[in-house]
C-alpha cells in the first residue's frame, strides 16, 4: 500500500503525474492539495508537518515552481518551497521517499556537441537556473545528512499537451493560433537558434513517478530529457506546420531571460536510465502534434 501526497497537481507537468499516478495501481491514495487547501508559497513548516502527519505518505512529490518573477518569487517558489518540505518531512514522514522537480537551466552554458551529466560543473546564469540549483542542493545536504530520502530530477525542455505559455513553443503556439484565426501572415517571437533537449511532458511524468517508487537511490540527482538536442527554430516551423500556419515566423521579439545565454543544451540520460529504469518515449512530431 502506497500513498501519495503531489503538491502541484494542476500545472503543466503536475497534471500529467497526477494522471499517470491515477493509473497506477500501486498507489491506494492519493492526495493532491490545492492552494486553496495549503498554499505552499505562504504556509509554515508547521502546516505542512500536519498535513503529513494525517495522509502518512510514502511518496512526497513536488511539482510546485516558478519559471519568471523577481529573485524573490524565484527563490521562494523553487527553492524555499523544497526547504519549507524537507523540513516538514524531516518531522513527520522522514523514511518518505521525496522527489522534486529541478531544471537543466541549472548547468548553465555547454560546450556544443556536449550531453551533460549530473557530475558537470554548474554554473546557471539567470535567478531561475540559481534558485533550482538551489533546491537541489537542499535535497543533496539533507539526504547526506539522513534526514530524508530525496531526489531531484533536472527537467529539460518539456513540451506536449497543454504547455505553459511561458515557455517559448508555448508562446509560439498562442501566437500561431491567433495567426491562423486573425488571418495574419506573420509572427513575432525571440532569438530561435539555441539548441535544446525538448521532453515530453508524459515522459517526465513517467519519470516523476519512477522516481517515487525507485528502489534504494544510489545517486541524488537525474537528468530528465531526450538525450537529442534540436535547434528551437526547427520545432517552431513543425509547429506552424502543424498549425496550418504559412507565414512569417520573425526572430524580433526579446528572448527569454532565463536560458537567452546559453545555446545548447542536451541531457545524458543514462543515469536516470540505469537507476530509475527510466526512459523517454515519445518521439518530438508526437509532441508537438499533442501540442496542436
Amino acid at each position: 500500500m502506497t500513498g501519495v501526497v503531489l503538491f502541484g497537481a494542476t500545472g503543466f507537468l503536475g497534471r500529467q503525474v497526477k494522471d499517470r499516478l491515477a493509473a497506477d495501481s500501486r498507489v491506494t491514495q492519493l492526495l493532491c492539495p490545492g492552494r486553496a487547501r495549503l498554499d505552499l508559497l505562504t504556509a509554515s513548516v508547521a502546516d505542512v508537518a500536519d498535513l503529513l502527519a494525517a495522509a502518512r505518505p510514502s511518496v512526497v512529490l513536488n511539482c510546485v515552481g516558478r519559471l519568471s518573477g523577481g529573485y524573490d518569487e524565484l527563490v521562494r517558489g523553487n527553492a524555499g518551497v523544497t526547504a519549507l518540505l524537507i523540513e516538514a518531512m524531516a518531522q513527520v514522514t522522514p523514511k518518505a521517499r521525496f522527489v522534486r522537480l529541478g531544471s537543466a537551466a541549472e548547468y548553465g552554458p555547454a560546450r556544443p556537441d556536449h550531453s551533460l551529466r549530473e557530475q558537470d560543473a554548474v554554473c546557471p546564469v539567470s535567478a531561475y537556473g540559481v534558485s533550482h540549483l538551489a533546491g537541489t542542493l537542499l535535497v543533496e545536504q539533507a539526504a547526506a545528512e539522513g534526514r530524508l530520502d530525496g531526489a531531484s530530477l533536472r527537467i529539460f525542455n518539456p513540451i506536449g499537451p497543454g504547455i505553459s505559455g511561458e515557455s517559448v513553443l508555448g508562446r509560439a503556439r498562442t501566437l500561431l493560433d491567433r495567426a491562423v484565426t486573425d488571418g495574419l501572415d506573420r509572427i513575432d517571437l525571440g532569438p530561435l537558434g539555441a539548441y535544446r533537449d525538448f521532453v515530453d511532458v508524459r515522459d517526465v511524468a513517467e519519470a516523476v513517478v519512477s522516481a517515487g517508487f525507485a528502489g534504494e537511490l544510489t545517486e541524488r540527482v537525474f537528468n530528465v530529457g531526450s538525450g537529442v538536442a534540436v535547434a528551437v527554430r526547427d520545432v517552431v516551423a513543425l509547429l506552424a506546420q502543424e498549425s496550418g500556419f504559412a507565414g512569417e515566423v520573425r526572430e524580433s521579439a526579446r528572448g527569454s531571460a532565463r536560458s537567452q545565454a546559453v545555446d545548447w543544451s542536451r541531457a545524458d540520460i543514462g543515469r536516470a536510465r540505469q537507476v530509475l529504469g527510466w526512459q523517454p518515449r515519445f518521439q518530438l512530431g508526437d509532441s508537438v502534434k499533442a501540442m496542436v
